[in-house]
């Protein structure tokens, strides 16, 4: 599985939110600065995670955009998911029905066990995870 810039532009969007929070709106016209991601691809962005209730929109001379939750209550998995839709490793993972092997076939169980693990590690991870391992770090990494 290889997730698309949607996803990983997403997610650091979101962080910059994140670091952001209870500071007011952004502009998403800085997040795009900071994060070296075009302004217009975030717009994209932005539409899905709104309409799934992880952003808010605020309008106005100050407005932007700011987490609709506090960010240990946001999952990357939460985001990928608005944004990708299906993650499984292969289709049949999710939907046995597309393969007529899928009753007696070994090798979806062990892709049903890959997506459960991959899932459960982007479940694990929160949106204050990754500014508390950043805040540890002195701000050294780059997301």
């Amino acid at each position: 599985m290889r997730l698309s810039t949607r996803s990983r532009y997403g997610v650091r969007m979101m962080f910059e939110f994140a670091l952001k929070f209870n500071q007011g709106p952004v502009f998403l016209k800085d997040v795009a600065t900071i994060q070296g991601i075009s302004f217009k691809y975030l717009s994209k962005l932005v539409i899905p995670l709104k309409s799934a209730g992880l952003l808010q929109s605020v309008r106005g001379a100050n407005g932007g955009y700011m987490l609709a939750k506090h960010p240990s209550e946001i999952t990357i998995r939460m985001i990928v998911e608005k944004l990708e839709g299906d993650v499984s490793l292969v289709e049949c993972a999710e939907n046995p029905g597309v393969c007529k092997r899928n009753i007696d076939c070994v090798a979806r169980t062990i892709w049903k066990k890959a997506d459960e693990a991959i899932m459960k590690v982007l479940d694990g991870i929160t949106l204050q995870d990754m500014v508390d391992e950043y805040r540890q770090s002195s701000g050294t990494y780059v997301i």
